[in-house]
């Protein structure tokens, strides 16, 4: 199991486009030089020959393309630094030189030190090595690796790295000493990063608790650490996280074992400036083997973030109290969503049987209410694994159904509107902790890209005046620094998500109408990586759909630079009769918006069991894939 997870998850980060980002912003131009701009790169096996296709192994690159790579770095002015560096420009020293890079390399392969040191040497480069120290100290050790089942001789000896740490060229990194593998994550056993996931115990029936989780990670750190001192002599320094997938908790547990730097995997540069922290640092990855010709040409495109299709998928329509049939159900899905191949696919991530738009129970284990099944992860990574989309969980933001009625009641929002969403009350400091806790369970237990929040996320004008009287604005922040606080709880089992929040669309079209909802697109589009706007024409009771939409993007176009983070979603179904009109059209209206210069489009509801949308008609406009009927 562990050994499988090493290349089916470095395959996922294949499919998610890393390669064609590596080198982004490296290209110096007489106004563009820096020297706060790092960008770190990551590299694993270096072979002297590697096909140009098809290679078993997608991460190895070859000896001749790396001395390649070195040599265009040398002649266009970069400056590779090391981890001494970094540490003095963070701690308000000497700064960083212009166009730094950071070069790292994983996994702790032989050919780091046969191939790679004797670069480092000549060009004299500095880099960080990362070691899974397991694979170096366990003579049995067997991991499948790019094709094929590796040993302790292919890894290097203690003796190997510590000449290349007495170098002073070469930072040892930890790596883990035995946690680069997947862990069994649910009940329907699926495999998750073993730092980042709770464990689930068959013999138990149950998950790790949280002190037995932290023991765990916190013992394989202290370990690690330890063989790596005793070896050469020094303690490490970074943490490089397997799978660049690492937490809060898990950084600060890197920390408690001496590591106050730690490297994730997220494709970004970073500004070091003093101050700040060195905790998850994000990498590049350098995959299939890329020419120089392919890196500079790379490199002379533009930064701007490709347009993303989005679907939005009900998990109740999954659910069934057969087992068989929810198999039946999660086949259909996973099969429909790889034919379509959106980029994002925001899954539901609480149950509402009853259609009322407020959360009764979750599907995930947690502290506060019913878990209706555990299947939210699941779903979650079976779609991430076999269909390339990432996930982002939805949930509600004050839309949650208490099981005990008296709590339920006494932390409501006080006279909520006839016929409105039952919410409870933001300020009541009860709820609030119960809202933040069910955002960190979570994370505890799924692995996931981001955050979707529901539409719920409103004050109406009459509802808590004593926030901010005829002040909108003002109570539209105060719902996005909750929402900000919600983040930070899911993030403290999972790195960097990103987030996306529902937008009424009448708050564009009919300005006066924020003072309704307290939403806000500018602030929403500066508080979040996307916005999803509402643009759902037949739920609006519009009889002219185009004229609509087109009237919609106009309206976002007041606000600058929106079309770069909004996410205008249709609608699918017309819900007011039942009509599937809505996604017949989806084609059409998808078209029009494109033509209108919006960038980010979706739709909802998916019905995947019934096969609406037909995957024929929208598969060319709602996939992220060049050519998309080869996905037949």
């Amino acid at each position: 199991m562990a050994n499988a997870f090493h290349s089916r998850s470095h395959g996922v980060i294949a499919r998610l486009g890393i390669a064609l980002m590596l080198f982004a912003g490296l290209v110096p131009t007489a106004n563009a030089v820096t020297n706060d701009v790092l960008t770190i790169l990551c590299y694993h096996d270096i072979r002297d020959r590697v096909a140009s296709s098809g290679d078993p192994d997608q991460f190895a690159i070859s000896t001749q393309n790396l001395i390649r790579q070195f040599d265009w770095l040398r002649d266009n002015e970069f400056n590779v630094v090391g981890i001494d560096q970094v540490i003095s420009a963070s701690e308000g020293g000497q700064p960083l030189p212009p166009n730094p890079v950071m070069l790292s390399f994983d996994d702790g392969l032989a050919s780091f030190y046969t191939h790679l040191f004797p670069l480092l040497q000549a060009y004299r480069y500095p880099a960080v090595v990362a070691v899974v120290t397991d694979w170096i100290e366990n003579p049995e050790t067997a991991v499948e690796y790019g094709g094929e089942t590796l040993t302790s001789d292919d890894f290097m000896t203690w003796d190997q790295v510590r000449e290349m740490s007495d170098s002073g060229l070469v930072e040892i990194a930890s790596h883990t000493h035995d946690l680069h593998h997947g862990t069994l994550a649910n009940p329907q056993g699926n495999s998750l990063p073993a730092a980042t996931t709770r464990e689930y115990l068959p013999q138990a029936a149950d998950y790790e608790d949280d002190t037995q989780y932290r023991d765990r990670i916190q013992a394989d750190l202290n370990r690690s650490v330890e063989l790596i001192g005793q070896h050469t002599g020094k303690a490490p320094r970074v943490m490089v996280w397997p799978y660049g997938a690492y937490s809060r908790t898990t950084n600060t547990l890197a920390i408690n074992a001496g590591m106050p730097i730690t490297f994730g995997l997220q494709s970004s540069v970073q500004h070091i400036q003093p101050g700040m922290s060195l905790l998850g640092l994000d990498r590049k990855l350098i995959m299939d083997n890329p020419s120089l010709e392919d890196l500079v040409g790379d490199l002379r495109l533009t930064k701007r973030e490709p347009g993303k299709r989005i679907i939005q998928i009900d998990l109740d329509y999954l659910y069934d109290d057969d087992a068989e049939q929810q198999s039946k159900n999660l086949d259909a899905l996973i099969s429909r969503l790889y034919r379509l191949q959106p980029d994002y696919v925001f899954l539901q991530a609480f149950a509402d049987p009853d259609g009322d738009d407020a959360a009764d129970a979750v599907y995930f284990p947690n502290r506060h209410l019913p878990m209706r099944a555990d299947l939210f992860s699941r779903v979650a990574w079976q779609i991430y694994t076999r269909t390339g989309a990432e996930v982002f969980a939805w949930m509600p933001v004050l839309a949650w159904q208490l099981p005990d009625i008296e709590q339920r009641k006494r932390l409501a929002l006080p006279d909520p509107e006839p016929g409105g969403v039952f919410r409870l009350d933001p300020t009541a400091v009860e709820a609030r902790e119960i809202i933040v806790d069910l955002y960190e369970d979570l994370t505890a237990s799924a692995a996931i890209t981001g955050i979707h929040f529901h539409d719920d996320g409103l004050l109406r004008e009459t509802e808590l005046p004593q926030l901010s009287p005829g002040d909108p604005l003002a109570r539209s922040q105060y719902l996005i620094d909750f929402t900000k606080e919600l983040q930070q709880a899911a993030e403290r089992n999972r790195s960097a998500l990103k987030t996306s929040r529902n937008l009424f669309a009448s708050t564009v079209l009919t300005p006066e109408s924020r003072a309704w909802f307290a939403q806000d697109l500018g602030q929403f589009n500066a508080a979040y990586d996307y916005t999803a706007i509402m643009a759902m024409p037949w739920f609006e009771g519009s009889d002219d759909p185009r004229g609509w939409l087109l009237d919609l993007v106009e309206a976002v176009k007041q606000t600058p630079n929106a079309l770069d983070s909004t996410i205008f979603e249709l609608q699918a179904v017309d819900w007011r009769t039942g009509s599937l009109e809505p996604g017949q059209r989806l084609p059409e209206l998808m078209t029009l918006l494109e033509r209108a210069g919006v960038r980010h489009m979706g739709y909802y509801p998916d019905d995947f069991i019934q096969g609406e949308p037909p995957v024929p008609a929208i598969r060319g406009v709602i996939s992220n894939a060049i050519f998309p009927y080869a996905k037949d």
